[in-house]
């Protein structure tokens, strides 16, 4: 084994520790900065500093740049056009060889790059361009000794690129930006861009890649430089490129792509564009048919007039297309602009498929035929004296609308729509605003579609006429004319508009505007009038249909109200007038008021109305909130107002003119200031139901006044008294069935009797029937017995205590001193009266 001499051990250890310093050192470059900053400064037109330099040699040779600063030309801005806080330029070795310092490639490390445009139109970056073009240098890959310097190949990476107009600094940026920029041959370079658009004032994190590459060519001026450009911009989400675009999601979705080339010059520069669109939806919308869009433009532009030619916008949709023609003036606001929008053989149903992604609560079986055939045009000319002009007319044809689901099938025919002259839509205009301010209806400032008249056939034997208008900003239609009930509920539900799920059928004489915005998709607001007549509705949880014979409901922005309203439901007929709220979530949140009037309201006839099986379960337990889905449409209800009626009938008890406040919430029932003509006399008090309790829980208090004794006889079907009676109460009973409320009975009755008697009452044989003068006391109810308390009756014969039980059996006594008095028991119609001093009396009974 041989063995390595020691001094050769020595000159390889040097040597590598040289090569590593070679690596690790950067020896300064002060005397070199300013030649540095000198030579790029002369290259680029611009001033440049430089905060330090160090030279690099290994692994080649260059130089490491510190805080390097490119200024822009005041007269575009006064901040830098370029800011890195490190470059590097590597020299080209061969020059080295002859003595000559060339750099052969310009890496910069997260620099900052401005674009400025002026007020004039022009960037900061064309006098750049045109310098480096009249600049006598070799391509960037020269092989070839010679002694032009070669042009070096420019790179950047992590770059940020923001945009300037005039003074004013845009959100829009471009982040994590890859650039390079190189001289492909003798007359032409190169550049190559890919960047993340944002915007500096949103978080935005679904923009897409954009990505540019291009090549031009040497030229006497920028507009005379033939160039070749082609731009991507690859799945952005829609409604984060909306928000980029114009600071707001507007709420749509799908992803993009979009491309562009540009070839020629910018003097006579041709331009061809495609863009689509994947899985387009509204936010709120999944699933559904999928729909492709997407659309090439082609198009001339000349820089010297600043006028896009020859424009050629082709959309296809089915069999039909739709086309943009025309030339616009002026780059970032246009304006002149003479263009001719048609819409050729658009089949419908493709239309309907987009509005199924763009509109909610439509029908998922929703089918559209026909055809839709449009043409328009849109010109404008002058900046000061603006001339603008849109006119134009379409039609469908054949259009039918259909769906099972909704039990559908319209028939629209030819329906036309048409923007008209300056001229006649000036006037139009007008004309609508007047005709409509009543209604609250606003009518834009800004070019109208007009729809219509049409004519819509809805289930009667004239139609009713449809119109309106829609813009960029929203949309107006009206429907006037006789229609069926059910025709109008189904055509809603069609349209996607809110519509009562009621089983209801009847005529209607309707004046309704449709109308809204498209921004924010809010729902349609729907208001005017509508005239009721012979309508019948089946409500959930009534046994009998309403049946409205007349009435006028006016739809208001945030109320409903329906007046005149004649009625019949059961047996009772109803006129009056409610009012409640618009937009509600649920029942329970929209609260009701009405004012009500029956002719007469029979409790039996309620029993059956509401009940499900009447014979066991009464009506109120219909109103529990507790009961399970198909219960009562009342038991959801939250309403109050006034309740009146001729007759109120219990039974064989007859009440007249009642009046009540009303007021119905959760299954909470409570009727204030009951007022009726009751027993010959006056009620008045307030009552509480609590259906959600189980059984429920009835309670009330009130006054009866003046009441007539001999008709409470004549409803127990036995004349057993007879007089007049005042009489204060608080009473609670709680139970289904009749037997439950009479035995769960509890409470006080204060009562006064005057003038009267008791016909079956006889002290002794052969007296006459008890007379009363005056009898009052009071009366405690427990467990469905009367407890008569603290009572006093004045009689010819005497004044009496009375105290004792009444229900069901009788068990009173009537005491006239402590020793003398009488007992009363066996029954109301039965009476046994017997004397306290003389038990072996018998008790005198009436025969």
């Amino acid at each position: 084994m041989r063995l390595v001499h020691p001094k050769r051990r020595v000159w390889v250890g040097m040597g590598l520790l040289l090569l590593l310093a070679l690596f690790l050192v950067r020896p300064g470059g002060a005397r070199l900065k300013a030649r540095i900053a000198g030579s790029i400064s002369a290259a680029l037109g611009r001033q440049v500093d430089i905060d330090a330099v160090h030279i690099r040699i290994l692994p080649q040779p260059g130089f490491d740049l510190k805080n390097f600063v490119v200024h822009d030309d005041p007269s575009f801005s006064a901040e830098p056009e370029l800011r890195s806080q490190e470059v590097t330029a590597t020299l080209r070795f061969s020059s080295l060889l002859r003595g000559r310092l060339e750099v052969s490639r310009l890496s910069l490390t997260d620099p900052s790059f401005n674009l400025v445009r002026n007020n004039q139109g022009h960037w900061n970056i064309e006098n750049l361009v045109e310098r480096t073009a009249k600049t006598a240098v070799a391509p960037t890959s020269k092989t070839l000794v010679e002694p032009r310097p070669g042009f070096p190949y420019i790179e950047a990476s992590a770059a940020r690129i923001n945009f300037k107009f005039g003074q004013e600094k845009k959100a829009y940026a471009l982040m994590d930006a890859d650039l390079a920029l190189w001289q492909d041959s003798e007359n032409s370079w190169g550049v190559r861009l890919k960047a993340r658009p944002t915007r500096t004032d949103f978080n935005l994190t679904d923009t897409g890649l954009l990505t540019l590459t291009g090549t031009w060519q040497r030229a006497a001026s920028l507009r005379d430089t033939p160039l070749q450009f082609s731009f991507k911009w690859d799945q952005p989400q829609l409604g984060q490129m909306t928000k980029l675009l114009s600071g707001k999601d507007k709420g749509w979705r799908g992803g993009v792509s979009a491309s562009a080339v540009f070839e020629g010059r910018p003097s006579d520069l041709d331009i061809r564009t495609d863009i689509s669109l994947r899985d387009f939806r509204r936010y709120d919308i999944i699933g559904g048919q999928e729909l492709p869009l997407a659309a090439r433009c082609e198009a001339h532009y000349r820089s010297a007039d600043r006028t896009f030619r020859r424009i050629l916008c082709d959309i296809p949709v089915g069999d039909g297309a739709i086309l943009l023609r025309g030339q616009v003036a002026g780059l970032f606001a246009p304006h002149d602009y003479d263009l001719v929008l048609s819409i050729e053989q658009v089949p419908i149903q493709a239309v309907m498929t987009l509005v199924r992604h763009a509109k909610k609560d439509l029908p998922e079986d929703l089918l559209a035929s026909g055809n839709l055939d449009a043409k328009f045009t849109m010109h404008a000319s002058g900046e000061v004296k603006r001339s603008v002009g849109v006119a134009g007319r379409g039609e469908t044809s054949n259009f039918r609308l259909q769906s099972t689901s909704t039990n559908t099938q319209l028939d629209l025919g030819n329906v036309s729509f048409s923007i008209p002259e300056q001229e006649t839509a000036e006037a139009n205009r007008k004309k609508t605003a007047q005709d409509r301010s009543r209604k609250f209806e606003r009518v834009p400032d800004e070019v109208q579609v007009q729809l219509g008249p049409s004519t819509v056939m809805l289930g009667r034997m004239l139609p009713a006429t449809a119109r309106g208008w829609i813009s960029t900003s929203g949309y107006s239609l009206s429907l006037q004319g006789d229609a069926q009930v059910k025709r109008v509920l189904q055509l809603a539900r069609t349209l996607g508009l809110p519509a009562s799920q009621a089983a209801a059928d009847g005529l209607v004489k309707l004046d309704l505007r449709i109308a809204g915005g498209w921004s924010g998709f809010a729902s349609p607001e729907i208001t005017g009038t509508a005239q009721l007549n012979t309508i019948r509705a089946e409500l959930r949880g009534l046994n009998a249909p309403l049946q409205i014979s007349a009435g006028d409901v006016v739809l208001e922005k945030d109320t409903v109200r329906v007046q005149n309203l004649k009625a019949t439901l059961g047996n009772s007929e109803w006129t009056g007038s409610l009012h409640l709220p618009r937009h509600c979530v649920s029942p329970q949140s929209c609260p009701i008021q009405f004012d009500l009037h029956a002719d007469q309201i029979v409790a039996d006839d309620w029993n059956e109305l509401l009940s499900l099986h009447p014979r066991k379960r009464p009506w109120y337990r219909l109103l529990s909130i507790a009961v399970q889905p198909g219960a009562s449409v009342l038991s959801a209800l939250d309403a109050s107002g006034t309740l009146t009626a001729n007759r109120l009938v219990l039974q064989n008890l007859v009440g007249e003119r009642l009046s009540a406040n009303v007021e119905l919430k959760e299954g909470q029932l409570k009727a204030s200031n009951l007022r009726a003509e009751l027993l010959g006399g006056k009620h008045n008090g307030e009552w509480q139901a609590d259906f959600t309790a189980n059984p429920p829980v009835y309670s009330g208090s009130g006054m009866l006044e003046r009441v007539s004794l001999a008709q409470v006889a004549i409803l127990m079907h036995d004349g057993w008294i007879t007089g007049t009676a005042t009489a204060s109460y608080r009473v609670s009973v709680s139970g289904y069935s009749s037997t439950d409320l009479l035995t769960s009975a509890s409470g006080t009755i204060n009562f006064e009797m005057l003038e009267g008697t008791l016909p079956h009452v006889l002290f002794t044989n052969g007296s006459a029937p008890l007379q009363v003068s005056r009898f009052k006391g009071r009366i405690e109810l427990r467990n469905g017995q009367l407890d008569i308390q603290e009572g006093k009756l004045e009689a010819p014969s005497g004044i009496y205590q009375v105290s004792g039980i009444a229900s069901p059996q009788l068990n009173i006594r009537l005491l006239h001193d402590p020793v003398h008095g009488f007992n009363i028991t066996g029954t109301i119609a039965e009476p046994r009266v017997s004397v306290i001093t003389r038990p072996e009396t018998e008790a005198a009974l009436k025969p």
